[in-house]
């Protein structure tokens, strides 16, 4: 099972809720890795611990002020992204220029989308993941796995149906370990988070109880 928490533009600690991640991914074999804001990418990859940006654009090098170019994340020592995600949405062209973009940089990939029929059409573009995330749920206190768990099941199935090697996330609302168990019943391989753990008093106790039923 994989943890993605993504820090999104919270006024959070970055390098502190990375170190947390890092050491509670060390200490509990639970993969965890760290989305950040590009800004902090770097001293964020300087802790050890897995760093993703949160968005790559669909370009190459040259005249596109403004827009996140895959391989300046990847200099920074992001070594995935997130793409497509409910708070940045893309057209379906642009997706797929995102994931060729990310691959050309040897960044993995996660591609959110908000409902099962979504997830199977950005299945077909051949990201390494792709993510379930209703946009109703997201910074909510029900996560998807027990508010709306047919969501996640049958997400699987629309991936599952277009290509088996990709993952399978979930996301919106996830908060706690139960959340994550639920989750993994339900057959997603990873979960992504950001308020539980970038909004909490304590990101180590709130990571430390994301794991627990994994450790």
């Amino acid at each position: 099972m994989f943890v993605l928490v993504n820090l999104k533009t919270y006024p959070c600690d970055p390098v502190e809720v990375a170190q947390a991640a890092k050491e509670v991914s060390e200490e509990s074999g639970v993969r965890i890795g760290v989305a950040a804001q590009d800004a902090d990418l770097a001293r964020v990859a300087e802790t050890g611990v897995e760093t993703w940006a949160q968005h790559v654009d669909p370009i190459e090098y040259g005249s596109n002020t403004g827009h996140t170019l895959a391989e300046t994340v990847a200099e920074a020592g992001a070594e995935g992204t997130l793409i497509n995600h409910s708070e940045n949405r893309l057209k379906l062209a642009d997706i797929d220029g995102s994931v060729q973009a990310a691959e050309r940089a040897d960044l993995e990939t996660c591609v959110c989308a908000n409902n099962p029929a979504q997830i199977g059409a950005v299945t077909a573009l051949g990201p390494d993941s792709v993510a379930v995330e209703p946009p109703e749920l997201i910074g909510g206190d029900v996560s998807v796995a027990t508010g709306d768990p047919d969501i996640v099941t049958d997400a699987v199935e629309a991936a599952e149906a277009v290509d088996e090697d990709v993952e399978v996330y979930c996301g919106a609302g996830i908060s706690t370990g139960d959340d994550v168990e639920s989750a993994g019943e339900l057959g997603a391989t990873g979960v992504l988070l950001a308020s539980g753990v970038a909004k909490a008093d304590d990101p180590r106790a709130a990571l430390e109880d994301l794991v627990e039923p994994l450790a």
